[in-house]
């Protein structure tokens, strides 16, 4: 608002979103909203090149660095490893096998336990969102449910996402049920959750390309 409060004009609105995409102040769900609107909305492309040219001057105050390759560390956050199997001697292979057939027994007990749902640790979308999911983490699986609202229209289909800070987003697959569990390490806190609505078969382009249904950060456990 102006000194004296006197509410923006549409205009001005549209050319303070604009402003605040290009200084990379807008949170992650209103950022993808813009960006989403600027393939569509040729008027809000134009400002927003417009105050990349206003801008581009205080970029010359700065040295050019380097982003940093945070990839690796996601693709092992994702998928990681296992652990070489020890090789075994005749005692050793008759303790495992005596530890696996305790395993086989504790197992079959285990299925008589109703599983437990998980810590939760991200809510996706506001408490009075027509459409509103939650993420729960049991130690080495990663669930996304979808607690408000329905799948998909015929054609699309939601695609959940995982963001870490100042990377891209990786997708974790897609949700035409209501849930989507997927193995995962740990929950790392401050990294976000998003639910994009993708064509049928996921984004074609490997990164979320329709609106942003939903975000959240996930909280410590």
């Amino acid at each position: 608002m102006t000194s004296d409060d006197t509410p923006l004009s549409p205009e001005d609105q549209t050319d303070a979103l604009a402003a605040e995409y290009v200084l990379g102040v807008l949170p992650l769900p209103e950022r993808l909203a813009a960006e989403t609107r600027m393939k569509t909305d040729a008027a809000f492309a134009a400002r927003v090149a417009a105050w990349e040219d206003r801008l581009a001057p205080l970029n010359e105050a700065y040295a050019e660095a380097t982003a940093p390759d945070l990839m690796p560390q996601i693709e092992a956050r994702l998928f990681p490893r296992p652990a070489p199997a020890p090789k075994r001697n005749s005692l050793l292979g008759w303790l495992a096998g005596a530890a696996t057939a305790v395993a086989l027994v504790l197992a079959g007990m285990t299925l008589l336990v109703p599983p437990s749902p998980g810590t939760l640790v991200a809510v996706l979308g506001e408490v009075d969102a027509s459409l509103r999911f939650e993420a729960r983490f049991d130690g080495d699986t990663l669930t996304v449910i979808r607690v408000a609202g329905s799948a998909a229209p015929a054609g699309q289909v939601q695609e959940v996402w995982i963001i870490a800070p100042e990377a891209a987003p990786v997708s974790l697959g897609l949700m035409p049920a209501d849930r989507l569990a997927v193995p995962y390490p740990e929950a790392p806190a401050g990294w976000t959750l998003a639910v994009s609505l993708e064509p049928e078969g996921g984004s074609p382009t490997g990164a979320p390309t329709g609106p942003v249904l939903a975000a959240g950060l996930i909280t410590d456990l």
